[in-house]
């Protein structure tokens, strides 16, 4: 009997686990993450964008930009602390163009690659920024949130 109750538990969490990862769509996954962020990213961006972006990560992420953000480790402040940052830079975008380039799933991994081009307002020394470059970010995936996100840029 013991057998039959453990192989039952076997294939109902077998399932559940199957359920979960065909619920879970990285090309669909991959497009909507990538314009959320976009969007925050617009010359027009609002603090509703930020939000829309935030809703794709689990509230204790974490987050690493090198030479920027060295440290990946998870908190439970991680949320809160990338609305701080991302509202700090919020409008400094005067021109924004975006491109997804590429996706590739792993094991709880989603690799995205894009291009970005901006002129921007710093908006402590008031510089004016003009950039392009290329931006590859590893997305760990837990829950169908983005747990942490190490990004890495040209």
């Amino acid at each position: 009997m013991k057998f039959l109750i453990t192989g039952c538990l076997a294939l109902f969490l077998t399932f559940l686990h199957s359920a979960n990862a065909e619920a879970f769509n990285p090309e669909k996954f991959a497009n909507v993450y990538f314009d959320a962020w976009a969007a925050t990213q617009s010359p027009t961006a609002t603090p509703a964008d930020i939000e829309v972006y935030l809703s794709l990560l689990a509230d204790d992420v974490g987050h690493q930009h090198l030479p920027y953000d060295t440290d990946d480790t998870r908190s439970p402040e991680g949320k809160n602390s990338m609305r701080e940052g991302m509202s700090h830079y919020l409008g400094a975008h005067t021109e924004y163009t975006g491109e997804l380039i590429s996706y590739m799933p792993g094991y709880d991994v989603l690799v995205v690659e894009y291009d970005t081009s901006i002129r921007a307002i710093h908006p402590q020394t008031e510089e004016v920024i003009t950039d392009s470059f290329r931006t590859l970010e590893v997305l760990e995936i837990e829950d169908g949130k983005v747990s942490v996100i190490r990004k890495y840029s040209e």
